[in-house]
């Protein structure tokens, strides 16, 4: 099956409209299915918006929010672990060296799925996910995969100034809010998390 960003990048550059093909449409679990919501969007998404508590003047104290790219792993393998590739020269990472507790949050809104279906991002339908735990460095065969799940989505990150001196780390989560319909905001443990599988069941 062909993956929604492969098909996005077909028909734009074809010049087509994505609704010409449902077949390039992101389908979601069903809403009832939290754990796999929450799995599905966090392996869609390359970007995730991460609050901080600041140890920067004059804000120190006070949560600080910043973009950073991120991946579960390459297109169709999820680990559900969300991977960042780092630097001590960042503001936010600076701030996790003092508090390593921060919050993720991560938005279909980020993909084509709420543009097709004409959601707000701001509308319960279109699902998003806030992790809530602490950003670690990993290492040896970890820091192996979150190379290959970082750079095969963001190769743009090969080329990055080697003397800033990046490093591989991970979101370590402890909590799970997802919110993909009415009725508020649904929890998840981590073990439900971990394992739910993302992919879309067949009949």
């Amino acid at each position: 099956m062909i993956s929604p960003r492969l098909c996005a990048l077909l028909f734009g550059l074809l010049g087509l409209s994505l609704s010409a093909s449902s077949s390039c449409r992101i389908r979601i679990p069903p809403h009832d299915q939290v754990a796999r919501v929450a799995r599905f969007v966090a392996h869609q998404v390359d970007w995730a918006s991460m609050a901080t508590i600041s140890t920067h003047q004059p804000v120190v104290g006070q949560p600080f929010s910043n973009v950073f790219s991120v991946s579960d792993g390459p297109e169709g393998v999820s680990s559900g672990v969300p991977y960042m590739y780092l630097t001590h020269m960042e503001i936010s990472v600076q701030d996790l060296e003092v508090n390593p507790l921060a919050s993720l949050s991560m938005s279909l809104a980020q993909t084509e799925y709420c543009r097709q279906q004409g959601f707000d991002p701001q509308s319960p339908l279109c699902a998003h996910i806030i992790l809530s735990g602490s950003v670690m460095e990993v290492n040896g065969t970890e820091a192996d995969f979150a190379k290959k799940a970082l750079f095969s989505r963001h190769p743009e990150m090969i080329d990055w100034p080697t003397d800033h001196n990046w490093f591989f780390a991970k979101f370590n989560i402890t909590q799970v809010w997802v919110l993909d319909y009415f009725g508020g905001v649904k929890t998840v443990t981590p073990e439900e998390y971990f394992q739910a599988d993302p992919r879309r069941k067949q009949h």
